[in-house]
């Protein structure tokens, strides 16, 4: 695993909201929802639609192409057309500061 890099602070995002990051060679999506954060890969496991651009209802964030959901929590798919799940990454929060470091799997 990479080491923790900083992305955001926890008032760049409202709650429920979501943001796009670049760390290293990744793009990731940061989803806060429900008082917690996540990250998981900005990219739909069916065509790579960017999941950043998709609609967050709860704790489903929905691919702008096509519709798949996956969980922000786990990287599941939920819907088709998606059957695999996208990589999620670990959070940690320290005061104001939002870390992610990615999960290279």
């Amino acid at each position: 695993m990479s080491e923790f890099v900083k992305i955001a602070k926890t008032s760049d995002l409202p709650d429920p909201g979501k943001g796009t990051y670049e760390i290293e060679d990744s793009v990731v999506v940061l989803v806060h929802v429900g008082g917690r954060f996540y990250c998981l890969n900005d990219v739909c496991t069916h065509d790579g639609g960017p999941l950043g651009e998709g609609h967050l209802c709860g704790h489903a964030i929905a691919c702008p192409r096509h519709g798949a959901q996956f969980d922000v929590r786990t990287g599941a798919a939920l819907t088709m057309p998606a059957t695999e799940g996208t990589v999620i990454h670990e959070v940690k929060i320290e005061g104001d500061d939002i870390y992610v470091r990615l999960n290279e799997d």
